[in-house]
């Protein structure tokens, strides 16, 4: 009898062994899907998120690309300006800059644009005078 109770006993500890071992098995198995599964969310936020840095060292790169040759530009302007301000200052051809396009214009070719936009628009006063006398003329002439 005792070594009856003493084989049941090890056969229903055999039995809580498995039992235990197929718990452990499927909270293994479990446990690994759901590690799974957050990592492959996390992934998706990763990989969007390495697609959008991508996307913006793109755009600085551009952007610093053009911020260089609206410099460039700024510069050359700047240049301009400088030189057409020293030229009607001095009454002298402007000085040469290194880099920028050689000007051509003289202040005295500046007097000359002066004289010729002054008498273009002593021309069109004349006109617009001549025609406005002609046009009350004919609406006096008209008959009402």
């Amino acid at each position: 009898m005792l070594s009856r109770l003493l084989k049941e006993h090890q056969a229903k500890q055999n039995e809580r062994k498995e039992l235990q071992e197929k718990r452990r098995r499927e909270a293994i198995t479990a446990a690994t899907c759901l590690t799974e599964a957050l990592v492959d969310h996390l992934n998706v936020g990763v990989a969007q998120a390495y697609m959008n840095q991508r996307k913006l060292d793109h755009e600085v790169k551009t952007l610093q690309v053009q911020a260089a040759q609206f410099a460039k530009q700024t510069g050359q302007w700047i240049g301009m300006v400088e030189n057409f301000n020293q030229a009607l200052k001095s009454h002298t051809p402007p000085t040469l800059t290194p880099g920028l396009p050689h000007p051509t214009t003289t202040f005295q070719e500046i007097g000359d644009v002066e004289n010729w936009a002054r008498s273009i628009e002593l021309d069109m006063r004349t006109i617009a005078t001549a025609l406005e006398y002609i046009y009350k003329g004919q609406l006096q002439s008209a008959p009402s």
